[in-house]
């Protein structure tokens, strides 16, 4: 067995050996001289450590310490009692701190014992506790942050072990603290005790037998109970303080002299105003001392500031160097291929709309955009990318999917649009102008016309309002585009933490995440909600085993989604609908052509040209009555008359038959035919 393997066994039994065995005056105070500098060592190890785990072994060596520095307090305490001297060390520190007055001495000591007690050991002990029940509390959190970059490909399984570990390590650790810190506040009381024990006992031993008086026993056993206890408080006091160092400090790249230093000498102004007081100080108080202190505290300033430049100037220095490197660097070209997939543009006008600082609330609003779609359609909405471009007009903003301009408008700060429901009694005066996200007749109004605007029917709205109202419109048109395979696989996960055995029979065993987004994109195309996940994959998981059309899947899935539907478009029981003559249907289903990649219509120019002119007049039929148009059609013709007229009359609701509520009641008012 090597020498490293029995040391611990060996301490332990010297430490013991010294309560036991009697040991000479001159030994003792060798092993006084190890105990003040292995104390020493150990708070420079802390002061210099960057993270606790580095000393981990520290409650095992606080135990170690404790119970050595017991077993010499034991040792001199006998010397003390037994002869009236115990070494040239603790004699040396009684007389040095006592400097001829015992009662000095002696109110010097208990001042040690009191800060070593009350302050030091106790706060130790408290903080030890409180560190202990936290990072216990943390230890779940932790270890699902791990798991999730792990998931999350960001750190390998072994990275992920070590940092568990460590995790592990660190509970440990504190736990053991929280136990250690007893016998450093044990140490302190038995100290107190041994001190009280060597006066009482000393001047029975000085007075009764060997018969000295009293005044000249007390001097000889109070200078050696002084000099014992400072002997024993000394690396005490050390340890204490290394124990209150490491539960106190905070994970750090840096030891503490560098955490000092950066954290405390770094703001110059601090200094000047310390400088300052201290000059101010100096005319009432003790002038010399505050104006020295004045001094320096105003030169370091000086110096601070310089060296705060001189760091500015490098920074700048660096700043430029790594850009010029990051623009020289031929892969940073690939950071630059990544379009945002919604973006509002907006000029140095609208800044204050989204400033939170200035009492804008347009990035709320964007919050809540994104939660309202959720709501509405059950699409995950992309980040919305606000960014101000110098380009536009002060009040202009742009809006952009997938970095192609879509749709824009132009505010009036400070002023309201206010828009007509369609009769009014009397106009208001303003600018005249076209809401955007509608193309409604809109007028721009001061506030001061506001409540009248309100009295006279208009609709009135704020700036912010407008372009979140333009923002939402524009991100449902295109929320099919927005959808992909990667939105709905996340979709896909959250049904299977509550829906397993649907999301595990169709995926991928009989569809992949593509066609189902295909389908996806077909309902949210025409505006359909796709938040009843559940009933979707139960009707893929039904026809997709006998069909791999999508179009077809997509019309499956709308006859289950059938109430939702009708409740979407058909706000009354009772509704106006247009509908298809079945000559038409079965002109169009002939016309419909089956290839492998899908089907399409195949009519003649006229043809189409005849129905639109038709369709447009029973439209217009159905807007001027007030009501939104929806044209009726069968559930084999539904898909490609929508497809035939959707480039025409863009956003027309067509429904099939099968997709009405029973309780809902329709009423053609027209009727399309050829």
């Amino acid at each position: 067995m090597r020498f490293g393997d029995m040391s611990v066994a060996i301490l332990i039994v010297v430490i013991v050996l010294i309560i036991i065995i009697p040991i000479p005056s001159g030994l003792l105070d060798v092993l006084l001289a190890i105990n003040i500098s292995a104390a020493l060592i150990i708070l420079l190890n802390v002061i210099y450590s960057k993270e606790a785990l580095q000393i981990s072994i520290f409650p095992s060596l606080l135990l170690f310490t404790t119970m050595y520095r017991l077993s010499l307090n034991i040792k001199s305490t006998t010397l003390i009692l037994a002869k009236g001297e115990a070494g040239k060390v603790i004699e040396g520190f009684g007389t040095f701190v006592a400097q001829g007055n015992l009662v000095v001495g002696f109110i010097i000591f208990l001042i040690i014992m009191i800060v070593q007690f009350l302050v030091i050991t106790k706060g130790t002990e408290r903080v030890s506790e409180v560190a202990a029940r936290f990072t216990l509390d943390a230890m779940p959190g932790k270890q699902m942050a791990i798991d999730a970059d792990l998931n999350a490909g960001i750190i390998s399984e072994a990275e992920a072990r070590e940092r568990r570990k460590n995790v592990q390590r660190e509970a440990d650790f504190y736990g053991a603290m929280d136990g250690a810190t007893k016998f450093v506040k044990g140490d302190a009381i038995a100290s107190i005790i041994t001190t009280i024990l060597n006066i009482i006992g000393g001047l029975i031993i000085g007075i009764v037998i060997r018969g000295e008086d009293f005044s000249s026993a007390l001097e000889t056993y109070t200078i050696l109970t002084i000099g014992d206890g400072l002997v024993s408080q000394v690396p005490a006091l050390l340890i204490s303080f290394a124990t209150g160092l490491i539960v106190t400090r905070s994970a750090s790249d840096d030891g503490i002299s560098e955490d000092l230093r950066k954290q405390i000498l770094y703001n110059p102004k601090v200094f000047f105003i310390a400088g300052g007081f201290c000059m101010l100080l100096a005319i009432p108080l003790a002038t010399l001392p505050f104006i020295t202190l004045g001094t320096i505290f105003i030169i370091i300033g000086i110096i601070l500031t310089k060296h705060m430049e001189e760091f500015e100037k490098q920074e700048e220095e660096q700043i430029e160097e790594s850009e010029v490197e990051e623009i020289r660097k031929p892969e940073n070209v690939v950071n630059l291929l990544q379009v945002d997939p919604i973006e509002l543009e907006f000029g140095y006008g609208i800044i204050p709309l989204a400033d939170v600082n200035q009492g804008g609330d347009l990035l709320d609003r964007v919050v809540m955009i994104r939660r309202q779609l959720a709501l509405d359609l059950g699409m995950i909405v992309p980040v919305i990318r606000l960014r101000d471009n110098i380009a536009l007009s002060p009040n202009q903003y742009v809006i952009k999917i997938k970095g192609v301009e879509l749709a824009s408008g132009e505010l009036m700060l400070d002023h309201y649009l206010a828009m007509s429901p369609g009769v009014v009694e009397e106009e208001v005066t303003g600018i005249h102008t076209t809401e955007p996200a509608f193309g409604l007749p809109a007028v721009w109004i001061d506030e001061s016309q506001r409540d009248r605007a309100e009295m006279l029917g208009y609709t009135v709205v704020d700036p912010p309002s407008v372009i979140a109202t333009h923002l939402t419109e524009i991100i449902k048109r295109h929320a099919h585009e927005l959808t992909g395979r990667q939105e709905v696989q996340t979709i896909i996960e959250k049904v299977k933490e509550n829906y397993p055995a649907i999301v595990e029979e169709l995926v991928p065993k009989v569809m992949t995440i593509g066609e189902i987004q295909k389908v996806v994109a077909n309902l949210l195309k025409e505006g359909i909600s796709i938040r009843d996940m559940v009933t979707i994959l139960e009707t893929l998981a039904d026809y997709a085993p006998t069909t791999n059309d999508t179009d077809i899947l997509t019309e499956y899935v709308r006859q289950a989604l059938g109430r939702a539907i009708s409740r979407r478009f058909m706000k009354e029981k009772q509704s106006s609908v247009i509908t298809l003559d079945p000559e038409l249907e079965q002109v169009i289903m002939d016309s419909v052509q089956k290839t492998e990649t899908g089907s399409f219509i195949n009519l003649e120019p006229g043809i189409i040209n005849t129905i639109i002119n038709n369709l447009s007049k029973q439209v217009q039929k159905l807007i001027n009555l007030g009501q939104q148009p929806i044209v009726l059609a069968s559930p084999i013709v539904r898909l490609y008359f929508k497809r035939l007229v959707d480039q025409s009359i863009p956003g027309l609701v067509v429904l099939s038959y099968n997709e009405l509520d029973p309780d809902i009641q329709v009423q053609a008012v027209g009727t399309v035919s050829i």
